[in-house]
């Protein structure tokens, strides 16, 4: 099968697709045909060596998380799925940027029926984040929430999550992007020199809860508008232990209960995920290439 491997960290001309072997299926495995894999930043991240002391590669690496696509087939015991079923799940074996993905059948939930394959393939990372992040902070009906890098896959899933609960957004963002924001009841703040500022103008009292899907001095910023370090989720694992907030990520929203609540509310419309672009596997160095330049809207997603 064709799949996605760097054989050492670097920037992105280190991306190949070349022919590998599926590895065998265990008696709860099964093999999924590969529709679409969303790609993410944190991948481009462990490619470069740059998380290399939290989550080391191994070499040739595979990549990839988000998964959606078609059983083809199941391990002897296996007994939910069968073959031809339509599911969306991840691996945690950066393995889905390939043709045919092998995944334990307990990470793996059923696609909603009119779910669009692109979408689908690329919610597990950005959903479970934005779900985990979002739980950490329980926003309540009246309060308010910043959320930083609100347009990016995690950011535009979280935005539209605090409004669900009830609370208002502030959601910190490039213009080009406000009016999509805007149309899920965010009120947009430019990000940039005098973003403090800016915020405190748009928060009035002090925001309630502060959603940082960026790092960088954004967790020092929540709490200098006053949010408590309890209701601070941040991305920045170093900045959460030096200020004492929480980082809560895929880690805790890897759940089958999670993903088909997720699932289901983007299928009846309730939660929008924006995919800006769609690239076959063999176009991976153009899809992380637009990912870490152009900052797109939402997701954007690999196919086979």
């Amino acid at each position: 099968m064709r799949a996605v491997r760097f054989h050492h960290y670097g920037d992105i001309d280190v991306l190949r697709v070349e022919d590998v072997e599926q590895r065998a299926l265990r008696p709860h495995d099964v093999l999924v045909r590969m529709r679409a894999a969303g790609i993410n930043p944190g991948e481009a991240k462990i490619r470069t060596g740059a998380l290399h002391e939290r989550f080391p590669a191994s070499f040739p690496s595979g990549q990839g998380s988000d998964l959606a696509g078609t059983v083809v087939e199941t391990g002897c015991e296996v007994t939910r799925w069968r073959v031809g079923d339509e599911v969306l799940g991840w691996s945690w074996e950066r393995s889905s940027h390939a043709e045919l993905v092998v995944v334990p059948d307990g990470q793996l939930v059923a696609k909603p029926e009119g779910l669009a394959w692109e979408t689908a393939g690329a919610l597990y990372v950005s959903g479970s984040t934005a779900c985990a992040a979002v739980a950490a902070v329980a926003p309540a009906p009246g309060e308010t929430v910043v959320v930083t890098a609100a347009t990016g896959g995690v950011g535009s899933i979280a935005v539209q999550l605090v409004r669900r609960a009830g609370a208002h957004v502030i959601a910190v963002a490039s213009p080009r992007h406000g009016d999509w924001l805007r149309a899920r009841g965010a009120t947009v703040v430019p990000y940039g020199e005098g973003v403090e500022d800016r915020l405190r103008r748009a928060a009035g009292p002090a925001p309630s809860g502060f959603l940082d899907f960026h790092g960088g001095e954004y967790v020092r910023l929540g709490l200098a508008l006053g949010v408590a370090p309890a209701r601070i989720n941040t991305i920045d694992y170093g900045a959460a232990a030096a200020y004492g907030t929480r980082s809560d990520a895929s880690a805790e929203g890897s759940t089958p209960g999670t993903l088909t609540r997720l699932a289901g509310l983007v299928a009846e419309g309730a939660v929008r995920v924006p995919v800006s672009a769609v690239h076959p596997l063999e176009e991976v160095r153009q899809a992380f290439r637009e990912l870490e330049h152009a900052h797109p809207l939402g997701k954007i997603v690999l196919t086979s």
